[in-house]
Parts: C-alpha cells; sequence; structure tokens
C-alpha cells in the first residue's frame, strides 16, 4: 500500500515536512555560504563577510586567465554532449531492441565508468595520451569526458525507449513509412525528453569534472574547475568563491531548463 502525506496522521506528516526540510538546508547551507562569500568585502574566504562588494566579480571578469579557463571548460562540456549523444543515442537502441547475445555483459561495460573510482579512469587515460602525445589537447578533454558522461546518457535514453510504445512505430511502416523514417518522425520525437535528459547530464558531468581534467591539463590550457584546484593552492582569495558560484549557476540554470522541458512535456501530453 502506497502512503502519500495526506494518508499520514497531521503530528506525523508535520515530522515529515520539518525532517525534509532541515535535510533540504543542510544540503543547501554550503551553497549559499559560498555565494555570500564571493560579495565578500574581505580580501580572506572569512564568514560572515564584514561587508559586501563586487569587487572579486570584476577581478574575475577582468583577469584573461579565469576567461579562458571558463570558456574552455564550456567549450569542451559543449563538445562533450554533442558527442555523448551522438554516442548513447546508438547504443540506447542497439542495447533495448538488439537480440544478440552479450548483450548485458555490453549494458554493464557501458556503465562501468560509474562504477570503477574516477582517478584509476583518469591515470588510464593519461597514460594512454601520453603515450599517444595528445595531452594537454581539447581533444584529449574531450575524449576523457565522453567516457564518464556517456553512460548518463545512454541510460537516459534506455529508459526512454523502453517507456516508448515501438508498435506506434510499426504502426507508421505499416502505413508507407519507411523504418528510418518512422524512427526520425515518430520514435525520435517520443523519446526527446530522454535525449535532452542525456544531454544535460552529459554537459553537468563534464563541466565541474575535475579529477580528469587535472590529469590532462596544460599550462596552456586547463579548464575552470582546474584553474580553481591551482588557485587553491596558491593564493586562498574570494574570487575562488566568484568561480564557485559561476559554477553553481550554470548547473542551476541546466536544471532549471531541464525542468521547463519537463513541464512542456506533461501539459502537451
Amino acid at each position: 500500500m502506497l502512503l502519500t502525506p495526506n494518508a499520514l496522521g497531521p503530528n506525523l506528516r508535520r515530522s515529515l515536512y520539518l525532517t525534509t526540510g532541515l535535510i533540504a538546508l543542510f544540503l543547501l547551507l554550503p551553497i549559499v555560504f559560498i555565494v555570500l562569500l564571493s560579495f565578500g568585502s574581505s580580501q580572506w574566504l572569512v564568514f560572515p563577510p564584514p561587508g559586501y562588494t563586487l569587487k572579486w566579480y570584476e577581478q574575475f571578469f577582468a583577469n584573461p586567465e579565469w576567461i579562458g579557463a571558463a570558456l574552455t571548460s564550456l567549450r569542451v562540456a559543449v563538445l562533450t554532449t554533442i558527442c555523448a549523444v551522438a554516442l548513447g543515442l546508438p547504443c540506447a537502441f542497439a542495447l533495448v531492441r538488439g537480440r544478440f547475445p552479450g548483450r548485458d555483459l555490453l549494458y554493464a561495460f557501458f556503465t562501468l565508468p560509474m562504477i570503477v573510482p574516477l582517478v584509476i579512469i583518469a591515470v588510464a587515460v593519461y597514460a594512454l595520451f601520453l603515450k599517444l602525445g595528445y595531452t594537454g589537447t581539447l581533444f584529449s578533454f574531450v575524449v576523457s569526458h565522453v567516457i564518464v558522461a556517456l553512460p548518463f546518457t545512454i541510460i537516459s535514453i534506455i529508459n526512454s525507449l523502453k517507456l516508448f510504445d515501438q508498435s506506434i512505430e510499426d504502426a507508421a511502416v505499416i502505413c508507407g513509412a519507411s523504418r528510418l523514417q518512422a524512427v526520425f518522425k515518430v520514435t525520435f520525437p517520443a523519446i526527446r525528453p530522454g535525449l535532452v535528459a542525456g544531454a544535460l547530464f552529459a554537459f553537468l558531468v563534464s563541466w565541474d569534472e575535475v579529477v580528469l581534467s587535472v590529469m590532462m591539463a596544460s599550462p596552456n590550457l586547463q579548464t575552470l574547475p582546474v584553474k580553481m584546484w591551482t588557485t587553491l593552492r596558491q593564493d586562498l582569495t574570494p574570487v575562488i568563491a566568484v568561480a564557485s558560484t559561476l559554477l553553481i549557476a550554470l548547473s542551476v540554470l541546466v536544471m532549471g531548463i531541464a525542468a521547463g522541458l519537463k513541464r512542456r512535456n506533461e501539459t502537451r501530453a
């Protein structure tokens, strides 16, 4: 029997809401502290801030190294998203509709990056690209990020494909469409939420990835998390809080877009 909040007693329901609110507050407090520190007037990370100012944001946007790192992160995340969706879509179709030996083993292989410790993947990828001479390049960043982002994309598309009624696609074929036309005009629009979710997951995984990025970085090419990591080891200033706030802001923006798309799809349905 499924219990809903209305089925509970008033005292238990209030306790449930209070506990949920406290847990959410506990998870949000570090984010709130970081945002407030980015506006602090002190040259050190002091909480509560003695005053508030925008000078750290001015320093961030006036520094070409920070801007270059942010643009590199954005470029790598966009390329990773495109590659993850392009690779994840056919893989998901094969895993859902394919009938071949070893399909479950192949699925386990694709989801392996979610299980293996990230540092092990980073060391292995670094050793490979070091041998090939591709360390410190945009190519190495994108490939390494695709490795860890691809499982999220595949799982999202697989879930949408399993919910899709394939008989609708078969009906389009019976009505005269080719199988390829039916897939593009019937199946793809139906699984669009899974595609969008997979793309957003891939973007977010790449956007704040630090372990792989540290291994792939070079003095001339580094992402924003790598720039934050190296700066933390040298100078602990509120500019770090500014960079963290921008990372959080973009992540929240992407989540907001995902929620808006989901609401629009539900309205259409």
